[in-house]
């Protein structure tokens, strides 16, 4: 089946719109968001469906953006097969092959939470995850299903970085990454290294995509996402390649 479509419909799911609300990412601007009914149960097909309309997931809802006024948030993806690393990336896979990686179950865990709640106080104080809470937490990233997993990555011992992702038929789901924001660790840059990981995972497992979620141009925290290369985005129904440098 090609991946550029998807091959199950998914007219028969409910879907519901929240009201408007204030814009996470662009100051100034109100968003809609359309979910899908929590009561729904989506099996892994209806998901891997979803996630090829840009749909993301956040805990246990599954959504995406529905603005009528505005189309800023673009579904992006990296084509595992011919994504080339740059010099930079190449250079912080290097720096950082002294970690040592495990996948785990998306489950709470005190470690992890300590690294997030550390990580929000140190790097989004002025964002909307401000103050961290393990009711927070656990609604956000945990979710007791097989496709959600976490990856851990450790330094002598010592947990540095948490990755939560979805495993999806044919890619990989990159959901949120928190770090350990001590100085000493900057340079491994920690959120990039991730994404690398989460490529070479996909590429291990022969699957054809990690997903990104959405990019906004006008976004300075996402930028980021435009140095994994090549691109695609979201136009429509349809996945084209993208050009952002």
């Amino acid at each position: 089946m090609s991946s550029n479509a998807p091959g199950q419909p998914v007219r028969d799911l409910r879907f519901f719109l929240t009201v408007p609300h204030a814009c996470s990412y662009l100051a100034g601007c109100e968003a809609t968001t359309l979910f899908l009914d929590p009561q729904e149960s989506p099996r892994q097909s209806v998901y891997d469906a979803l996630a090829l309309l840009g749909f993301r997931r956040s805990g246990r809802h599954l959504y995406r953006p529905h603005c009528d006024t505005c189309s800023a948030c673009i579904s992006v993806r990296i084509p595992v097969d011919e994504f080339a690393p740059s010099r930079t990336q190449r250079k912080l896979a290097n720096r950082n092959a002294d970690l040592t990686l495990k996948v785990r179950p998306a489950l709470f865990d005190p470690e992890h939470y300590a690294l997030y709640a550390d990580y929000v106080r140190t790097r989004h104080a002025d964002g909307d995850m401000y103050p961290p809470s393990h009711e927070q937490y656990r609604t956000f990233l945990t979710l007791d299903q097989p496709y959600a997993q976490l990856l851990e990555f450790r330094l002598d011992g010592r947990l540095v970085a948490v990755s939560a992702f979805d495993q999806l038929e044919r890619g990989l789901s990159a959901i949120y990454t928190f770090f350990d924001p001590a100085p000493e660790l900057e340079r491994r840059s920690l959120g990039t290294f991730a994404v690398l990981a989460l490529i070479q995972r996909a590429r291990d497992q022969g699957l054809s995509h990690v997903y990104l979620g959405y990019w906004i141009r006008e976004c300075r925290k996402m930028a980021y996402k435009q140095f994994f290369q090549p691109l695609e985005m979201l136009d429509g129904r349809r996945w084209r390649r993208m050009i952002t440098l």
